[in-house]
């Protein structure tokens, strides 16, 4: 599967943002998808995941309450609606994708578990 994320851009604290996830093939539906960031000097750290099914989700506790992950498997596409966005929000956002193995809970937090990945979309929140 090949990912491709967008809608980052340039926000202000307090500001809302919806990254898309773009997924090309037909097996979607099989993966989980992950969303993780990157600040610059620091390691990718895991945001938000969701299950094939969509009905299971994860959040680090530095995102929870503000942002809302999401997906459409009939158009292939996973969301990642971020709202009330502060300054250290500011990274760049790849989406990822993990075959599920057929668990329909199976929603991965390491990075080790994902072996697809988009190109990045960057997220800037000034203050």
């Amino acid at each position: 599967v090949q990912l491709q994320a967008s809608g980052g851009g340039l926000v202000q604290a307090g500001d809302s943002l919806r990254l898309s996830c773009a997924a090309s093939g037909r097996t979607f539906n099989t993966y989980a998808v992950g969303w993780f960031r990157q600040a610059p000097g620091k390691e990718r750290e895991f945001v938000a995941a969701i299950s094939w099914r969509g009905d299971s989700t994860k959040y680090a506790e530095s995102v929870k309450g503000r942002f809302a992950i999401s997906r459409d498997n009939a158009k292939n596409t996973a969301y990642l609606q971020m709202n009330s966005l502060k300054p250290e929000d500011t990274a760049v956002y790849y989406c990822a994708a993990a075959f599920a193995f057929g668990g329909a809970y199976y929603v991965p937090t390491p990075v080790s578990s994902y072996a697809y990945w988009g190109q990045g979309t960057l997220v800037t929140v000034s203050s």
